[in-house]
This record gives structure tokens, sequence and C-alpha cells, in this order.
């Protein structure tokens, strides 16, 4: 007898249909003697045949009661061999392009002959990854998908599945998906055009981009490396195509290559209005002994332990005259000795408009500021442009917006506006920068000299006040004494995952999903990550989610990623916001439980090991599932007394970290007075 018939799972998809831990399933395998044997798999990593598992799970309440939109994306999540996960989703997506078969299963043969009704070549080139028959259990992905696409409009359904895959652990394979303010914030530097290309295309979030902006209709060309993704960007591109159309507004297909960029290049006659990319960072085996005579490198051969200047250069060679680039760069490109020279002529020829350095943390790698070069391909006939625009962001207040002040800058300096440099953007000389380093560093560039003078008596009241806050400080620690010595008592700890059972407990997060196919700048207003690491109001914009989590009095809020846990009450300013994306929300029974207790005792140092994932950045970053974790069970009013600690903790961190910053200015501003002589050290 074939047991493998319909859907399996692992046990990691046995914990997300539960929303339990994987060890909570270990456990059920253990205690209950009916739970569903393995039909496939290994020893060590067995798979269950899916649909006794949930007849299992429904039978013992554990089943967790998900939206068709989360249930289509579990099937797909589940999908095994996990290996062929991008097929699963692209046939989902050739599935809901085609209107799906309301309600009426559509053979592989007729779907493709819908397809080709669409475009025969669209047909021709996923037929490649759609295969002959639908196994058991993709049909039952597809059977969800399609009542997901009758529920919502087809292309949101698959908009929703696409960036569930980005944010999903298993597409942490390279794909260096791009955030929709960094995609927006290259193409209005880019400006629109008739044809726009990117040539590192990923799954398309860069291209899509443009294709929904308003103005001028574009044609998108892409070219992507690995096969699925290239796919995938090319049915996310046929959605907005088609809707288009059927709006009758103009609209040409997209073409979509697969292929290495620099070394097959699909489109060597292609010039582009707009040429926009992501491309890899520090790929040394880029082809460097292939292309030694390529004539795309106009302005030097890129050393070897440079493929960014060939990235650059292949942008270039793409782009019509008059036509601007906007690519991302690693900040080492911009100073790197082996990279001078081509940076010089670069510089010289006037190709190079300007560099644009990011806040870190806006996309990975999280700890660096990556940089955005704007280029142009200059008009022989016309006078070189002999000035550089630089735009440092990390200059820029925190908080405050990025988008339209880099495009006021990057406006101003088009229109040779007189006098618009500011502490975070300046406009400079080309000459000035080709000195032997040829250095692109925005902030070596930014003015250094436009502070107001000091005045010594504001300085002097500063340091007062400062000693003042030296001594608040010091007192907030709460008052704690040494515990008596006596034996130690084995304090019984409760697993959060069966007090989220008991209903004493419950855990919230946002869904990752968008309700609009054209997603904005600006959207709903909710709390993030670093607003709770900041003690700050909401400050951070998402999509509207209808089923947004929204803070309540007591609710405890943490980070979903980071090398520690941090879980903080929310503050009286926190209170009522909207749960943003990179959040887990906490609520417990205040009957019960004291949340300060809560939040201090989910904090310890050694809870990381336990509530951290596997690494899911190239910085080492941990994803945080907090109900993996225990907390002691204490009398309640012990509770209160350990939580009023946490608090008062909680306090003498924040007072530390106003304390480090404002004693940082005080010190910046104190050396400033020395060495302009309005201060001077007082007399012994």
């Amino acid at each position: 007898m074939n047991l493998r018939r319909g859907p399996t799972l692992t046990a990691s998809g046995i914990a997300r249909l539960a929303n339990v831990g994987r060890p909570a399933v270990s456990n059920w395998r253990r205690r209950y003697a009916d739970f569903p044997q393995p039909v496939a798999g290994t020893p060590g990593s067995p798979q269950f045949d899916a649909q006794a598992v949930e007849e299992w799970l429904r039978g013992q309440g554990k089943l967790h009661q998900a939206s068709l939109e989360q249930l289509a994306w579990r099937h797909i999540e589940n999908y095994q061999p996990a290996a062929q996960i991008e097929d699963a989703l692209i046939a989902s997506g050739a599935y809901l392009l085609i209107g799906g078969g309301h309600g009426v299963p559509v053979t592989p043969k007729r779907l493709l002959a819908q397809l080709r009704t669409l475009d025969r070549g669209l047909a021709e080139v996923l037929s490649s990854a759609l295969p002959q028959q639908w196994t058991a259990q993709l049909a039952t992905v597809l059977e969800t998908v399609d009542q997901l696409g009758r529920e919502k409009d087809p292309e949101v359904a698959f908009e929703y599945l696409h960036n569930q895959y980005v944010n999903s652990a298993q597409s942490m394979s390279g794909l260096a998906n791009t955030p929709d303010i960094v995609a927006d914030l290259l193409l209005a530097l880019a400006g629109s055009g008739a044809v726009t290309f990117d040539f590192t295309t990923g799954t398309g979030s860069i291209l899509r981009s443009a294709a929904v902006r308003d103005g001028v209709p574009t044609r998108c060309y892409g070219q992507e490396i690995k096969p699925q993704y290239a796919l995938i960007a090319l049915l996310r591109l046929w959605f907005v195509h088609l809707r288009a159309l059927r709006s009758g507004r103009p609209s040409s297909p997209p073409v979509l290559h697969v292929g290495d960029s620099l070394l097959a290049d699909a489109f060597p006659d292609l010039r582009a209005d707009v040429v926009v990319a992501n491309f890899p960072f520090g790929i040394h085996d880029w082809g460097h002994d292939q292309l030694a005579y390529d004539s795309r490198w106009v302005y030097g051969l890129p050393p070897r332990t440079e493929p960014e200047l060939a990235w650059v250069q292949h942008a270039l060679a793409h782009l019509r005259v008059g036509g601007t680039s906007a690519v991302l760069m690693p900040p080492a490109a911009a100073l790197r000795p082996a990279g001078r020279r081509i940076r010089a002529e670069l510089v010289r020829a006037g190709t190079l408009r300007a560099v644009i350095a990011l806040p870190p943390g806006l996309m990975p790698p999280s700890g660096i500021s990556l940089h955005i070069w704007v280029l142009t391909q200059p008009d022989p006939e016309r006078e070189v442009s002999d000035r550089l625009l630089f735009v440092d962001t990390t200059a820029m207040p925190r908080d405050s917006p990025l988008v339209e002040p880099v495009l006021e800058a990057w406006r101003s300096y088009l229109s040779d506006h007189e006098g618009s440099d500011s502490r975070f953007h300046r406009v400079i000389p080309a000459i000035q920068v080709l000195d032997g380093q040829v250095d692109l560093t925005p902030w070596r560039y930014l003015p250094q000299s436009d502070q107001p003078n000091i005045d010594p008596d504001q300085t002097l009241e500063k340091v007062a006040r400062f000693g003042e806050l030296v001594e608040q400080t010091r007192t907030s620690l709460p008052a704690v004494q040494a515990a008596p010595a006596t034996s130690p008592v084995r304090v019984t700890r409760a697993s959060l995952a069966d007090l989220i059972r008991s209903g004493s407990v419950v855990v919230q997060q946002r869904a990752v999903s968008r309700t609009s196919t054209d997603a904005q700048l600006l959207g709903n207003t909710v709390l993030t990550a670093p607003d709770v690491l900041a003690d700050r109001p909401a400050s951070g914009t998402a999509s509207p989610a209808a089923d947004a989590p929204r803070v309540e009095p007591g609710d405890i809020l943490v980070p979903a990623t980071g090398n520690e846990i941090v879980a903080r009450v929310a503050t009286a300013e926190q209170v009522g916001a909207e749960l943003g994306p990179g959040l887990q929300l906490v609520r417990v029974d205040s009957a019960q439980f004291d949340p300060w207790f809560v939040a201090g005792v989910l904090s310890r140092p050694e809870n990381v090991r336990l509530a951290g994932r596997a690494s899911s950045t190239s910085t080492g970053t941990r994803r945080i599932d907090v109900k993996r974790l225990a907390i002691p069970v204490l009398p309640y009013d012990q509770q209160c007394r350990h939580g009023q600690a946490f608090r008062q903790l909680t306090e003498f961190h924040a007072r530390l970290r106003d304390l480090a910053e404002t004693g940082e200015d005080l010190a910046r501003e104190l050396n400033d007075g020395l060495i302009r002589g309005s201060l001077t050290t007082a007399a012994e």
C-alpha cells in the first residue's frame, strides 16, 4: 500500500499548523499513541500525511484556525520537497493569472492552453516550470489558491503569497529583495521613460514598482540568473500588464530572460531610458578573465576585486544618451584603492552625478549604510557636468522622512539652484574629489563649519544639568539587597505555549500582507521594533491591515529579530497604536500575571538561545519566538515586587541612554568651545 498519495507535512509544518513550537510536536508523538505515524522521510526528518495530521489536531482541539490566505501560504510553505517551494509558488501564480478554475479543477494542459491565449511566449516560458500532471500535494495547493483568488483579486492574492515567500526563512538562499521604499527612491531618482531595465531582477520588486507608477507607461525588461526568481518576477509583471489593459491604459508585455547578465547579456542592443538594479556585492568570480576585452568597459577594465564597478559599467552600456541609472552600491566601493581609476573616469566624464548614503538597517546587510549611485549617459554634444551631489541621510534627524528630502536635494541639484547645501547634502565641483584617493563617501564632503557660534553661558548651564541628570540616573536604580543564604528552592516554570492554550496568555503578530495592489510609500502609522527599543510613540508606516492587532495597556512588546530578547511593557504613548511588522505582542491575564514581571523574565539573556531560531540574516541576527519560552510561577504579590524592580531597571536603562547621548553632545560642544576660544580651562 502506497502511503504517499497525498500531501505530507514535516514536524515544523505540523508546528505551524497548530501554532506551537516544534518541541510540542515531538512531545505529542511521545505522549499520544494515536498520533499519525510517519509515511516518508527519515527518522531524523520524518514526513506525515497532511490529512491525517489535520484530522488528529482537529480531534484534539489543537488545530489553529487560520484565514484562507494563511491556509494557502501554509500549503505552499509545507510543500515537499522544500527545494521546490518556488515551483509551487510559480504554479499558483500561473493558476491565478488565468483567473483560476472558478471551483472546477484546471488540468496542466488546460492551464497552458489558457496561458497561450494571453501570450504564446509566456506559455512557452512557464511550461518548463509546470509539471505534466498535478500531484495530490500540488492539487491541494492550487485548490486553496483558487479559493483565495475568488475571495480576493488574483493579483492581490499572488502578491500576498510572494510577500510571505520573501519573508519566510526558506527564501533566504540568496534572494536580496528590495524594500518598497528603496525601490521607489531608486526609480524617483532615475526618473521615468518608455523603457525600464533591471539586469538583476530577483523576484521583480523594482520592476513592478516601475510598472505601477503613475505617469509615462514603461515597458519592463529584466534579466535574472536564477530561473525560479525570473518566473516569479514575470508573473508579477504580467498581473500589472493585464490590469492596465483591462482599465484601457496602454501597456506592453514585460520581457524577462534567464542568465548571467555579465557573462551572457540577453539584451546587448537594448538602450533603456531608466536602468535600476540591486545587484549582488562582493562576487569576485564575476568573469574578469573571460571579459577582459569587453566593449562595456568604457571607463576601464574593472579589477577582479571590484565587481560592482563591472555592474555599473554594464548599467551604463544599456543606458540611452540622456538616460539615468540608479543602482545600489556597498559603501566600500566609494573608496577602495583598486577602483579609484574607474571612479575618477566616471567623475571626469560627468557620468556620475550623485552618491547618496542610506540609513543603516533599511535593508540587508542591516548594519551597513548602503549607497545609491546616480549615473547618466552624457550627451557628447553637450557640456559635461562638473558638479557632484553628495547626500548623507545618516546625518538627518532620527525618524525624519527619507524619500522627499533626498528628492528635493536631487531636484535642486538638477535645476542648478544655488545655496541649496544643508547639513545632509552638498553640491561640490567635480575637481574636488579628483585627488589621489577619489573617495566618494558622502560625509567627507558635507559642510563642517556651518555650526552656530557657541554661547559659553548656555554650555555651562548644560554642564550643570548634566550633573543633575547623572544623579537622577543613579537614584533611579531599584533598591536591592543580597538574598538570604538559604537552600535554593526549585521554582516551577510554566511554558508560554501551555499558557496560550489555557487562555491566560495571548501572543499576536501582524500578518505579512497587503490589501492593495499598489503599495504606497505612506500607509497606516504603526508601532515598529525601533519604536519599542527607543521607548517612543509609533512612527513606522505599513499598508492597511484590517486584522492588525492594536496595543492595549499592559501589553508586552518583543521585537521578532535580534541577538537578544528585549521585552518592554507598552508606554502610554504606544497604547492604541497598530502593531507593525517585526513585533510580537504578549498579552497576559492581569489577574494572574504582572506584565512588568513577565517582561523582565522574558528578557533573561539565556532565553535568546531557547527562543532564537536559525540565523536569518548575513549578520547572524536571530528570529525570536517567545512561544518557546517558559516563565517562573510565583505568587502574584511577589511578581509585583519583582515587576516594580524590573520597571525601575527599564527606566534606568532609558535614563542611561539619555545620559550617554547628552554626554556625547556635551563633549562635542565643549570640544568646539575650547577650539573656537569661547571656553577656556578653569584657573588652578
